[in-house]
């Protein structure tokens, strides 16, 4: 399920459609369609995430950060674990760039449950860090990254 819609495109919500190539309910949606630096991004969250309003806000700094002002994203709530499995979903909040998780754990199943993700500092926190997102999101868009956020660590971690 779309919970929100985040921005308008050519005059009309972003719904959220598949991507280049792929159809989604207004039709084809090509390449051509998409801005520069356009992407598809997507919060995924379990229903009442104590970390939903904390997540949409990091991203949109992360955003506006990278120069990405107008980049849309959408947030949908993953319901159950077959779900959990198809979007690859580990813990809520995750962040798809492209369909890809940029803080991923090959080694973490997909499931409902809450996901912490490490600080700079070697605490946890409910969202990653907005230099961490933004850097992710300059890759993805082919933008050149600004300075980079800490060394690699680590994957984040979930919990119950």
């Amino acid at each position: 399920m779309i919970r929100d819609f985040h921005r308008a495109k050519g005059g009309a919500l972003l719904l959220g459609a598949a991507g280049p190539g792929l159809t989604g309910p207004f039709g084809a949606y090509g390449a051509a369609v998409r801005d520069d630096g356009d992407m598809e991004i997507e919060v995924l969250l379990v229903d009442n995430c104590a970390h939903e309003k904390a997540a949409v806000a990091v991203l949109r700094r992360a955003l506006d950060d990278a120069g990405l002002k107008k980049a849309a994203f959408t947030t949908r709530v993953i319901a159950d674990q077959a779900e959990a499995e198809r979007a690859g979903f580990t813990g809520s909040p995750t962040f798809l760039i492209d369909g890809r998780d940029p803080f991923a754990d090959p080694d973490r199943p997909p499931g409902l449950a809450c996901r912490m993700y490490r600080t700079a500092d070697g605490g946890l926190a409910g969202v990653p860090d907005a230099a961490e997102l933004r850097h992710a999101l300059e890759v993805s868009a082919g933008l050149e990254p600004g300075p980079s956020p800490s060394p690699p660590r680590p994957g984040d971690l979930s919990g119950g």
